[in-house]
Formats: structure tokens, sequence, C-alpha cells
């Protein structure tokens, strides 16, 4: 909303010009307890600062609830919520600043526009949900729930104002005092039983903001909070003119009895199963007519799946979903694109993704030496050059197990000749590159067998040696890549999953910020030393040369990088550079550089050259909202939430194209010299030419057995010798794929 300059009568008549150091430019809206303004920092980045009323402000239950607020809001920052950028609730009038995210609220949506078409409603309540599911995991209950308090952000629906009374918008009181919440939006409980309020209250509240949504008014509706209030607690609610589709779901939502309302968990899955596509198809025109003789797009997937001996071909046809990258990518893959930056370990469940999990067909691959045991040998490189017309492609399955919580996809990398994976349940296993069988699978051990839990990272071909991480992240194990035998094993319990390969060497960061180097084909000790400059640095390789070490600066404003030799430790170069900056590539004689904001939008291409100490930024035409990024060549290809795929040329810092992709969310894109190849969340393969991003060819869906389990981040295609392109999908299997024909998938 355009900000105005007058806050109303009373106390807020003469605004106040600061907020902290925050110039207060405008104010964006107000609410019984203080006024939202919008402020500035230094830097130029826009802030919404809320400033508590004069008369509140001398209430210390107030500051107490206002500390409350500020507290709940910093643990569920994150991609459904506004971040904290600062707050103090002491000051003489408390305030809280959180980034300023342009958008109408959902009262002012439908009070503008009318009621949600049904697309928009079904996406709005998904997004709600996976916000209410993040929430609750922070350990916050919101209770005041509403219109008012959902951001239609560009990328997703946004939950603002955590816990801060409304008295002016609730008369009612309690025992103890004001109550906590608004009338229409409330649960029966919170009427009743104020101080046993939980979690599910607040899917309560979404059921009656998901009517609001698609009707214009509550569920329960009177011009009286006390007649509302009874409504709530005796009377069922109000779903005309509430899609059908959605309406059960929401009168599910509005049980009177806590015990009986879907989590949101349960609302997501309840939610995949009525809405079957969230991600629509409409990227990739339709697809060529198969003959007579071929598998066309629609065949069973239990047809892609045959029960056969390691290298016996199929022709199943080529699935989606793709195999992770490793934390590194090691030189032994050709034409790897730039290595993933070492991350923490990943969330089993990240909202906004299409529902999959691990389906185990009758006619499984037959998996060999389960408890390491020499079978046959993996193939040498020079089988992966046979002619492209002697491929096939096939989908094999690694024979994991899902566990409790979310679905379990394989995760892969190529090295060695061939395809190094793991599943939840299986350590590691390679795979035959050419046809898909199951070369040689190693169980995972102890705990790791039991919790059902994913591994963090692929499996890694580094030293010689097929290099696996636990599933709980305190065991490196190195295993011979021939039969999967141990070769050597390594506590990393202390590194907290921080593990980096690069090339034949294996760096690991502690919490104090020191790099360990190890030796990849022995497991001994290199070097061990902190890194000049870099306090808990994060670590990026791209398949040869120099490690990039960086570290942010406390107020995000500046960026440490140093080039660190991995096999020595020593510090080539360093060079600070402004701005939130995370490497993506290293063309010849340079690294380049996504910069992000505050807001998680990456915002500009960084290429530093360190022989001529010259930097060349440029700045997006758009901001891409979380965007995930990957370099080929001297392109930068960007996927951002919300489907937006750009290509930039990192020399001249032009865009070369934008394409809209439809889909919500995707994987981290991969690249060769013909076509760029990411994955949505449904398991489809997606191409686009790599000159002019036009969509070439998709793979068809292939989801699990359970639509309500939902996968974390999404595995990047791996792309292999002789143009093809592997991958993993959400039914548990590992496909393989000629890339330079995506017409034909």
């Amino acid at each position: 909303m355009p900000p105005g300059r007058s806050a109303g009568p009373g106390a807020e008549a003469e605004l106040p010009e600061y907020a902290g150091h925050y110039r207060l430019e405008g104010r964006l809206g107000s609410g019984g307890m203080g006024v939202v303004h919008l402020a500035r920092s230094a830097s130029g980045m826009q802030l919404a600062v809320k400033v508590v009323h004069a008369e509140f402000a001398r209430d210390p239950e107030f500051r107490g609830r206002f500390r409350q607020e500020i507290a709940a809001a910093r643990r569920v920052s994150g991609a459904f919520t506004a971040p904290v950028v600062d707050a103090d609730p002491d000051a003489e009038r408390p305030w809280m600043a959180t980034l300023f995210i342009p958008g109408l609220t959902l009262a002012e949506h439908v009070k503008q526009h009318g009621p949600l078409r049904h697309a928009q409603l079904r996406q709005v309540m998904a997004g709600l949900a996976e916000a209410l599911r993040d929430i609750h995991r922070a350990g916050v209950v919101h209770r005041d729930l509403k219109p008012s308090n959902v951001l239609l952000a560009e990328d997703s629906p946004k939950v603002i104002d955590f816990g801060i009374s409304r008295p002016k918008d609730s008369e009612l009181r309690t025992e103890t005092g004001k109550l906590i919440g608004t009338p229409p939006f409330m649960a029966p409980e919170q009427f009743r039983r104020p101080r046993e309020v939980g979690p599910a209250a607040d899917v309560f509240a979404l059921g009656s903001v998901l009517v609001h949504a698609a009707t214009g008014r509550g569920p329960f509706d009177s011009d009286s909070p006390y007649l509302v209030a009874y409504q709530v607690v005796h009377d069922e609610p109000d779903l005309t003119d509430v899609p059908d589709d959605l309406g059960p779901l929401i009168m599910r939502c509005l049980a009177k009895d806590p015990e009986h309302r879907p989590t949101p968990d349960e609302l997501m899955k309840e939610l995949r199963r009525v809405s079957a596509q969230y991600d629509t198809q409409a990227f990739i025109p339709q697809q060529r007519r198969t003959g007579a003789g071929d598998r066309g797009p629609s065949h069973d997937a239990a047809e892609e799946t045959h029960s056969r001996s390691p290298g016996a071909p199929t022709d199943a046809a080529g699935s989606s979903r793709t195999a992770d990258c490793p934390a590194a990518r090691t030189p032994e893959a050709p034409g790897s694109r730039a290595t993933s930056v070492i991350r923490r370990r990943r969330a089993l469940i990240v909202g906004g993704a299409l529902a999959v999990t691990l389906s185990i067909a009758a006619a499984t691959v037959a998996l060999t030496s389960l408890s390491g045991s020499e079978p046959s040998s993996a193939p040498s490189t020079s089988t992966a050059g046979r002619a492209a017309h002697s491929f096939k492609p096939w989908a094999s399955e690694l024979g994991g197990r899902s566990g409790d919580s979310a679905a379990v996809m394989p995760t892969c990398s190529y090295g060695g000749g061939a395809l190094r994976c793991a599943v939840s349940g299986v350590l590691a296993a390679s795979v035959d590159p050419r046809d898909g069988g199951v070369l040689w699978s190693r169980r995972s051990t102890g705990a790791d067998s039991d919790s059902g839990a994913s591994p963090a990272t692929a499996p890694v071909f580094s030293g010689g040696l097929v290099h696996a991480i636990s599933a709980d992240g305190m065991r490196l194990r190195a295993l011979d890549p021939r039969t999967g035998k141990p070769r050597w094993d390594m506590d990393i319990a202390a590194y907290n999953g921080r593990v980096l390969h690069a090339g034949g060497t294996v760096l690991l960061i502690a919490a104090d910020g020191t790099v360990t180097a190890v030796d990849g084909a022995t497991g001994r000790k290199l070097w061990s030393h902190r890194l000049p400059g870099q306090t808990q640095p994060t670590l990026a390789y791209f398949g040869k040369g120099l490690a990039y070490a960086t570290t942010m600066s406390p107020d995000g404003s500046t960026t440490q990088v140093s080039a660190v030799d991995p096999e020595s430790g020593a510090v080539r170069w360093q060079r600070r550079i402004s701005g939130n900056l995370t490497p993506v590539g290293a063309p010849k004689g340079a690294v380049c550089f996504t910069e992000r904001n505050m807001a998680s939008e990456t915002v500009a291409l960084v290429r530093y050259a360190p022989a001529s100490d010259s930097l060349h930024r440029s700045r997006l035409t758009t901001a891409l909202p979380q965007a995930t990024a990957t370099l080929h060549g001297d392109s930068v290809y960007l996927l951002a939430v919300g489907g937006a795929l750009v290509a930039v040329d990192t020399t001249t810092g032009t865009q070369r194209w934008r394409v809209e992709t439809s889909i919500s969310r995707g994987s981290a894109p991969a690249a060769d010299d013909r076509h760029v190849y990411l994955t949505a969340p449904d398991g489809r393969l997606l191409a686009t030419d790599v000159r002019t991003g036009k969509p070439l060819g998709q793979t068809r869906p292939r989801l699990g057995s359970e639509p309500g389990r939902v996968v974390g981040e999404l595995p990047a295609p791996v792309v292999g010798e002789g143009g093809r392109v592997y991958g993993s999908a959400p039914d548990g299997s590992v496909f393989g794929v000629d890339g330079r024909e995506p017409g034909r998938w």
C-alpha cells in the first residue's frame, strides 16, 4: 500500500522521525497497539517499522508481551514471514523493524478485488499451511491469524504480526485481562480456555481466513463480537460459496474439538489429494506421439522398473527427478557444472514441495552385495564413450526405505565412470550409467539403519575412492569403487556435517572456523588451521583448482573471499567485496558470485578477476526470490521460487533470456553446451535451449505411493558423459535419459 504521512488523531498525530537510527518515511498502517511505518536503512533497504503507541509503552506488561513478539518473529523468520532486521523493546517508544514486503494484505485484496479465484484460493491455502507448519516447528503459536495479517507477496503469502494484543479489535476480556485475538478468526478454545491455546487454534483460524478469502465474509458473521464468540463456540460454520472440493477440508479445520483438526502437514497432504497439480505442465508443449513400438509417456511406473541383473539394458522410458549433486564435484566428472556451496544437513521437510515418497514396487531391481561382498566390477570410463544410439533410457530402484516424516529419494553424483547414489537405508550404491544396473550397494549401519533418514549429500568419488557420509552426519566412510568394501572410516561429528570434497582432498570446517584437510585416498590429515579473515567460512569448489572460502560481515554489507589451495591450505589471494555474496562458479581467470539482499532475493551477479583485481557487478533486471544458480561457460543460469529461469552473460552482465517455467519450485539448474536442465517437485525433468531458453522437452511426473509426504531440497540433475543426464525420482528410482534429445523424452 502507498505510505501516508498522517497517523491519525491522538498521540500518533505527531509522527516520530526515527525509530533507532531508521528514518520513518510514511505510515503503512495502524492497529490497536501501534503504527507501522515505512522506513529506510542507511544502505537504502526498505523496512516496515512497528512503533508502539505511547500509552502502551508505559505499560510494563505490554513491554513484556512485545518482547515475546519480537522473540517469536525472530524464531520464525523464513520464507513465509517478514524477517526481523532490528528491534528495541526497551526504547521510550518500543519498535521492531522487519523487511518491507510489497503487496496487499489478504483483507485489502478481498476488499478491493473481491474473493479469490479458485486457483488463487488453493495457492493461498497451500502457502499458509506451509507457513503454519514452519511457525509451529519453531515452537510458536500465532494466535491472531486473520486476513489483515496475511501479506500476498509475489512469491508466496507471508504471515505477519506475531502475538501482539489488539484490544481495539476485541472488546472481550478474560479473567486475567484483554483477550488475545480477533473474534471472527479465533478458535473455540481461545474463548473457553485461553491459557491452553495450542497450534490447533491457528489451524481453526486458517479455516476462517480461507472462508473469508473465498466468500468475502467469515464463517461466523455478526456485528457483535459477543455473538460471534457464541457462534464460534456453538454454531456450525457457514461455508456457502466455498468451492466444493475445498469445503470438506476447510470444515475439518473448523472442528470445535482441537483434536479433530488436521495438522499443517496433514492439511498439505489432503490438499495435495484434492488438488492434483499445483505445478502445471504448461511449461512444455504437448509431447510427440509415440509409435506402436515406443513406450509413451503415460505407461505405468511399474513398467519402468524391471527386475534385472546389473548390466542388463532396459528400454524403460526416462523419467524425472534428479540426482543430488555432492557437496563438491570432483575433476573426474566431465562436463560437471559448478559444484554446490557447502551446506548444513538437508531439512527433511520443506514447505511448498509437491508431496512425494519412496514407492518400492514389486518389480524392483535386485540389489547385490548388500553386505559389502564383491559384485561385478564398475565400468571403466572408456565404456562411457559408446555411440549415442546404443544408449536406451532406463530407470532403476535402489531398494531404500522410507522414514516417518518425509519422502525418501536418492541423491547421486557422477565420478569414476559410474553413478554414486544413496537413499534412506543405503549408505552408497554404484550404478552402471549405461543401463542402470546396480553394481554394488552398502546398507546403512547402526542408528542410521533404523532412522529412515536420508543422507545429507550424495556419495562422492574422491582420491580414487567412493566417499559417503552417514545420514546422521557422524561418519565419513571411504569405500572401494569396484566392490563397495570399506577402505577407511573417520569420525566427523565435530564438524556438524560441514564437509566439502575438493578433488582428492576432503575439507572439514569446525565450529570455531578451523579448516582441516584430509587426503581422500588415505584419510591422512594434510593440514589444519584457521584461514585469515575467515571467522566462520563457507567453502565452495568447482571441479578443479582452488577452493573458495567466504564469510559475510555481521551487518551483511560485505563478504570476505579467500582462494585456498586444498592440498596445502595456502591462501592464494583474498579480497573483501561489497554485498552478501555466494560463489557459483570459476570461469577461466575469474570467480563469479550471486549477490542477495536481506529478503534472500538475488539482485546482482559479480565477476571478479584476481589477476587484474577487476570487479564487475551486474544488476539483475528483476530481483529473483530464493534463486538457485549454476555456471556453465560464461553464463549463469538462475531458477527463482515462482518459476522464473534466467540466463545472464557474466562477461557483459546482460540478461540473455528469461522464461517462466510454471513450476513454483525446482532444483538448482544443471547445464551442458546444449541445454539447461532442472527438476520439478512432481518428478519431471525439464530441458530448455541453452541459447534461447526455449522449452524443448520434459519427462512425465513420477510421484511416490504416499502423496501426502513431501521432499526437502530438490536434487539437481547430474550431467554425465556422452550427453547423458541422470536423476532420481520421488518414487525412489534413479534414471538416465539422452540429454541430446529432450523432445523424445
